[in-house]
């Protein structure tokens, strides 16, 4: 299998085998609303080299449940009804136009998860490289046919799905556009139900497309074990401190372990080479010093390079 048919391109980036891995700072509703924050969070993930940040789109009306619009609860705005909190921690039209400025100044991309229909229309008025599904997601078929008709690349996030809904996903979506991500839905997900292999099972289910992680664990080993077995697009959570207030900020990395996220697994995509054996001339010095033996092999193989019969 070409490896060819599991590029897929972000803007002016390319994610798949073979390439760098297309880091995104998830900023969710981590921004509690408040574009500053959002700004911030930005910055954040421009500095630690990440090449995207992901917001979440939905249009509260559709999303909430209307037996949940009345209840109310506490805020840092104050007490109000789930409706209006919810209206509360999303962006409009004119947020977004700023944000779409503030990422372009600073050369990082925006995609969002969009939660319905109307927030893909929605999405569809700016140029962004990709969308995501998120894993709540998946099972909703008029969803991923209007992700479909965009055209654009779209991520899919496989967190509290079966293999026959991810199957049954992927053919909603078409292949040719699609990245799958392994995902567990805990926030935050314990180490012993990350379950990383999926990474390698997905390979194998979906030669022809490109596999990622998005993770919602604490500590940032895990993912770098991800990027280990090969995922091609990671994703975690960001926050500008994860004793603020909202529901995913405890599952969310900080701005210095960012930074030491994107190092780390700039460092190991380099380390992980092309799994062809050779002998470095950085190793030709030790060699020289420290083997004994040169050996019947390396023997036979000097001679053949100098052009000399063998065995005479």
């Amino acid at each position: 299998m070409s490896t060819n048919s599991r590029l897929r391109t972000f803007g002016s980036r390319t994610a798949g085998p073979g390439q760098p891995v297309y880091i995104c700072g998830e900023i969710g509703i981590n921004h509690n609303g408040e574009l500053e924050n959002a700004f911030k969070l930005i910055d954040v993930a421009a500095e630690a080299g990440c090449d995207a940040v992901k917001f979440q789109k939905r249009t509260p009306e559709i999303c909430t449940p209307r037996d949940q619009w009345d209840i109310e609860r506490d805020t840092p705005w104050g007490r109000m009804t789930y409706i209006d909190y919810r209206h509360r921690v999303e962006f409009g039209e004119d947020e977004y136009r700023q944000i779409d400025e503030y990422c372009k100044s600073k050369n990082i991309d925006w995609f969002a998860s969009p939660w319905d229909t109307e927030a893909v229309a929605f999405l569809e008025k700016f140029d962004v490289p990709a969308h995501k599904v998120a894993s709540a997601s998946l099972t909703d078929d008029e969803l991923l046919r209007a992700l479909r008709a965009t055209g654009r690349t779209v991520i899919l996030s496989t967190g509290m799905s079966t293999p026959k809904q991810i199957r049954h996903a992927v053919e909603v979506l078409g292949s040719d556009n699609i990245l799958l991500c392994h995902a567990t839905s805990t926030y935050p997900a314990k180490a012993e139900e990350l379950n990383l292999r999926v990474i390698n099972t997905l390979q194998q289910e979906y030669p022809n497309v490109p596999i990622g992680y998005s993770g919602h664990e604490t500590g940032l080993q895990t993912t770098l074990a991800a990027v280990a077995l090969g995922a091609t697009f990671v994703e975690r959570h960001i926050t500008l401190d994860r004793a603020m207030w909202g529901s995913d900020q405890a599952a969310s990395v900080e701005p210095q372990g960012l930074q030491r996220l994107v190092r780390d697994i700039r460092t190991i995509e380099s380390s992980l080479g092309d799994g062809v054996k050779k002998v470095y001339e950085s190793e030709l010095g030790p060699m020289k010093k420290l083997r004994r033996v040169t050996g019947v092999v390396a023997e036979a193989e000097i001679a053949a390079a100098a052009g000399e019969p063998v065995g005479v």
